[in-house]
């Protein structure tokens, strides 16, 4: 890596007003982050190897597979979601060896755990959820198990350092898991092989989404008229 970006670039936003000098600043958030590593072929036996070489390398940094994992051996146990953003040149050092730079484009600028932290709960009442990777908050999946049956009062309440998250008038089989991904806002119910069922939205009171934090995360699951058998939560780790 020729450039270490720690910070990935800022997107300011901004407001002009009519008659006052400068811009009303509103904040900022995190932009894309780039990439940019410099390679090495050594050299090769035969200009038939050397070729089937860059033809390799070419097929694997094919944009049109989209968003793929890239993994760094200078950041353990990170990983980033990334394409080529650019063009790549071949630049010949000796016989039959070449340089050449890599640009990637990741649109989401974390990096995120490669073995993530999983927490499980298998009973009422307060827990604790330690978090040790990363270095932000994160917006992790809560995948809820149990017997719910569709009714008034018959919920769940999943509440997160004072964030309530409830689930009600459901009807779940002891084979289905309600899904919420609190990264993309949504939530779905899927069956034991995996396989989305139902659009689980529907059954969120208020869109709450709530988040971990770095350290400890007091976990409270309360549950009304339903048969709770666990709830698994996927931290989703991450690093700016």
């Amino acid at each position: 890596m020729t450039t270490e970006n720690r910070i990935p670039d800022l997107r300011n936003n901004t407001l002009t007003m009519a008659g006052k000098d400068g811009l009303l600043d509103l904040g900022c958030v995190f932009s894309e982050r780039v990439i940019e590593i410099t390679c090495f072929i050594p050299p090769m036996l035969s200009q038939e190897a050397f070729l089937q070489r860059k033809d390799e390398i070419v097929e694997w940094l094919n944009p049109s597979k989209g968003l793929c994992e890239l993994i760094l051996d200078t950041e353990p146990g990170r990983v980033y979601y990334a394409r080529l953003q650019s063009g790549v040149s071949f630049e010949r050092m000796v016989r039959l060896s070449s340089t050449f730079e890599l640009t990637f484009f990741c649109p989401d600028p974390f990096g995120y755990a490669t073995e993530d932290e999983v927490f499980l709960i298998t009973s009422e009442g307060e827990h604790t959820a330690t978090r040790v990777l990363g270095n932000l908050e994160s917006y992790p999946i809560y995948r809820v198990n149990g017997t719910f049956e569709s009714g008034a009062g018959n919920n769940i309440t999943i509440t997160t350092n004072g964030e309530e998250l409830q689930i009600s008038n459901v009807n779940l089989k002891p084979t289905e898991t309600f899904v919420v991904d609190t990264s993309k806002m949504t939530a779905w119910i899927e069956d034991e092989e995996g396989n989305k069922v139902q659009n689980g939205l529907p059954y969120i009171a208020d869109l709450n989404f709530p988040t971990l934090k770095v350290g400890n995360n007091l976990i409270s699951v309360a549950v009304t008229n339903a048969e709770f058998t666990k709830l698994e939560i996927q931290a989703k780790s991450r690093w700016r």
